[in-house]
């Protein structure tokens, strides 16, 4: 797969040239709660990402993609994880970098793209995400694609001194 293509995004596969564009999403501290980081990543080990980006999803397990203008300049990311072929079903991300970004249709034309691969292409039964309850705008995003919440988990993580819950969320294909 080289590009699933929207009306205003592009999900493409990742390219040595995303190097500073995933850096700086890795390496940014105030997103890192999503993605439980705890230390930052060197400029070495995500070019060795990169270069191995190319592997299959059966193979290792998971699936990054750059969400893109129409132009293919960077907005974001959106994974699948975890991805289990026996059980059909994978977890998903998803991240617009800049905050001037989001809340303009991009995460949602972004996920309808994937949840349409992941069932058509990949056969998956079912995705799942897990949301801080914080997180409303992600929670709500996930929602209007029809994710539904199965589960609050109390005091899941653990940041800058607080616990905070995290609601667990999937979209069976009907």
């Amino acid at each position: 797969m080289k590009t699933l293509k929207g009306e205003h995004i592009i999900l493409r596969a990742l390219e040595p040239e995303d190097l500073e564009f995933v850096l700086a999403i890795e390496n940014d501290e105030r997103i890192w709660h999503l993605s439980n980081t705890q230390v930052p990543f060197s400029r070495f080990v995500i070019k060795e990402y990169l270069e191995n980006a190319h592997k299959d999803i059966f193979e290792v397990k998971q699936l990054r993609l750059v969400i893109s203008d129409t132009k293919e300049a960077p907005l974001g990311l959106i994974d699948l994880f975890n991805f289990d072929f026996k059980n059909k079903r994978a977890g998903v991300g998803i991240l617009i970098k800049e905050e001037s970004n989001r809340d303009k249709g991009y995460g949602h034309e972004a996920l309808t793209l994937l949840v349409d691969y992941s069932f058509k292409f990949l056969g998956l039964h079912q995705l799942y995400c897990n949301i801080s309850e914080e997180n409303t705008a992600s929670l709500k995003l996930f929602g209007k694609l029809g994710f539904k919440t199965i589960g609050l988990k109390k005091d899941w993580n653990f940041n800058n001194g607080i616990f905070h819950n995290e609601y667990s969320l999937q979209l069976i294909k009907q």
